[in-house]
Formats: C-alpha cells, structure tokens, sequence
C-alpha cells in the first residue's frame, strides 16, 4: 500500500513538473504594472502549498510601495510585511531597478542573485531564487510568479515553487 502511494505521489510530481511556470489568467481586469500593482499601502492574504504532503502555511502581508527616479530608469522600493499562520513575523524588502520599458531587476534580501521582471500581455511575470526562513530552517527555492488584476480590481499573485529545478509546491497571494 505504501509502495502504491509512494508511487502515485510520484507520478503526480512528474507530472506537475511540466507546468514549471503558472498559467497566465483566463481572466484579467486592467493590465498591470510592477508600479501599479505596488506604489502605496496595501494587504494581502496567502497560502503556500507542499504538493507531495499537502502542508499548508497561511500569511498576511502588508506592503508599502514607493517609486522614484525619472521615466525609464526608475526605482521601486517595496517593504513587505509577513505575518505568518505559526506566529513567525518576517520583514523583506525588495528594490527594483527598471531596466527597459517593460522590464525590471530586483533584489531582496532573501535572493540569490537578481530577480528578472517582465511586463507584458496585461500581467507581470516574477522570476527569482530565495532562501526561504522558516521556523525549521532555511531552504533555497526558485520562484516564477504570475501577476494580474482581476476584474475586481485585486491583484493575483499564482507562483509556482520548485526546489533543485523540480517543481513542489504552489504560492497564492491575493491583494486587495
């Protein structure tokens, strides 16, 4: 019996790993901007998903946003807030340098390396490695994020979280 599951969840990982970015919205309100989506004070609420076990960690995010610089070179600042479902409190801080029309790097305190932003169709996608803090330790994850506003105005974060280059788990923020 164990073998059986143990080969199903198997199966199921192979299978996820196809999908190693998220699906863009079938839905989308207004297009989105990193700006748009991050310029002033906000809340959130997510959850991170383990494929394989089914462990779930809830949070809360608060988010203030600040843009400076001129056109086509500016800089976005955005202080995130974590509060999670386990007591843990975080505090990162992302600082984004706009590299092109529709582009961006970024850096956090937390990446290895610079995260690559892209701007395009409506929706912003996220694309960067972590070493993600929990209470029993620190693990290095890649994430490839997929932003847009919804009709209702909110603002859908989906990400798709692997470990070594496989896909394992999910990431939903809604904002707003």
């Amino acid at each position: 019996m164990q073998r059986r599951m143990f080969l199903a969840g198997g199966a199921s990982l192979a299978l996820t790993g196809c999908a190693s970015a998220p699906k863009g919205p079938e839905t989308v309100g207004t297009p989105i901007t990193l700006e748009s989506a991050f310029v002033g004070d906000q809340t959130g609420v997510g959850h991170f998903r383990v494929w394989l076990t089914g462990d779930e960690r809830r949070f809360t995010a608060r988010l203030r946003g600040k843009a400076t610089g001129p056109k086509g070179a500016r800089l976005l600042t955005v202080v995130e807030d974590f509060t999670y479902d386990d007591g843990q409190k975080d505090r990162l801080t992302w600082v984004f340098s706009q590299t092109g029309s529709d582009r961006w790097s970024g850096r956090r305190e937390d990446t290895v390396g610079e995260a690559e932003v892209i701007e395009a169709g409506g929706i912003i996608r996220l694309r960067y490695i972590a070493d993600f803090r929990s209470l029993s330790g620190v693990t290095r994850l890649g994430f490839q994020d997929v932003l847009s506003r919804q009709p209702d105005g909110r603002i859908l974060n989906d990400a798709i979280v692997s470990r070594g280059g496989i896909p394992v788990a999910a990431l939903r923020f809604v904002i707003g």
